[in-house]
């Protein structure tokens, strides 16, 4: 199958912004041999601009824009740095992929992006995939564009018809309530259609690092559900449940994709 996978900055990074190495570690190991038993992945990450903060020894994220800019280019470095480390351990070549709104709004440099990511795998690299925060303030400001990286793995998903979208976060899934709230909420194992009474059970962002919340990830499952691509909400913390994702054994809450309709 052809896998995109998101990993937020909550679940990359310790609460101090420095990376979470045994996650991380797991992870890589994990995907790698994914794409070892034949499968073609693509990793949509965030956590740039926390990897800079941690990298910078800032006393926190920044208030100015620009200052946020600066630890993300930072920390993009930090991040790709890892990657291709833990990666190249297992044989495996990763590639940097940065795009921004405007990237993907305009037609000839969408089908650029397309073409790229395509061939990439087709020569069997990894594509690592991110908000070019350096240029964009979309996901930083969180304004919609991009906005957040549930977002931009939908739009991935979409652009090079991959058979599954994992977004790995730090919740298990879809809750009849909030479940940090409310004691009786219970865990939705499957989404048929994504009804108003679904979307009624959206709430904020539920971390402090993360740019996305249930609102975003409910956005990105109508995205890539309407075009035929299940989507799987997952707790990140654990990487090996990727597996039984990938084999489609009942995690977090998966949306089932609907009938194929135009790409929009």
């Amino acid at each position: 199958m052809r896998v995109v996978v998101k990993v937020g900055t909550s679940t990359l990074a310790h609460p101090t912004g420095h990376i979470n190495i045994r996650l991380v570690e797991s992870l890589c190991k994990t995907l790698a041999d994914l794409q070892n038993a034949g499968h073609q992945i693509l990793l949509v990450s965030s956590g740039a601009i926390g990897m800079g903060v941690g990298k910078l020894k800032l006393p926190g994220r920044p208030a100015d824009m620009a200052s946020k800019q600066a630890a993300a280019a930072v920390g993009q470095c930090e991040l790709m740095y890892t990657y291709d480390k833990l990666f190249t351990e297992y044989n495996h070549t990763v590639a940097q992929v940065l795009l921004t709104g405007a990237d993907v709004e305009d037609k000839t440099r969408r089908a650029n992006i397309e073409a790229t990511l395509k061939r990439l795998l087709e020569m069997g690299a990894i594509p690592i995939i991110n908000e070019n925060d350096t240029v964009s303030t979309a996901e930083i400001a969180a304004v919609p564009s991009l906005g957040d990286n549930d977002t931009l793995a939908a739009i991935v998903a979409v652009s090079v018809r991959a058979d599954l979208l994992i977004l790995l976060s730090d919740i298990d899934g879809l809750y009849t309530a909030d479940p940090r709230k409310d004691t009786t909420a219970r865990l939705i194992p499957t989404v048929e259609a994504i009804t108003p009474e679904i979307e009624t059970l959206a709430g904020g962002a539920v971390s402090g690092q993360g740019t996305g919340g249930m609102v975003t990830k409910l956005a990105a499952a109508r995205r890539v559900t309407r075009h035929g691509i299940p989507m799987v909400i997952a707790n990140g913390a654990s990487p090996l449940c990727l597996y039984d994702i990938v084999e489609g054994k009942p995690v977090g809450t998966r949306f089932l994709g609907q009938p194929k309709k135009e790409d929009a």
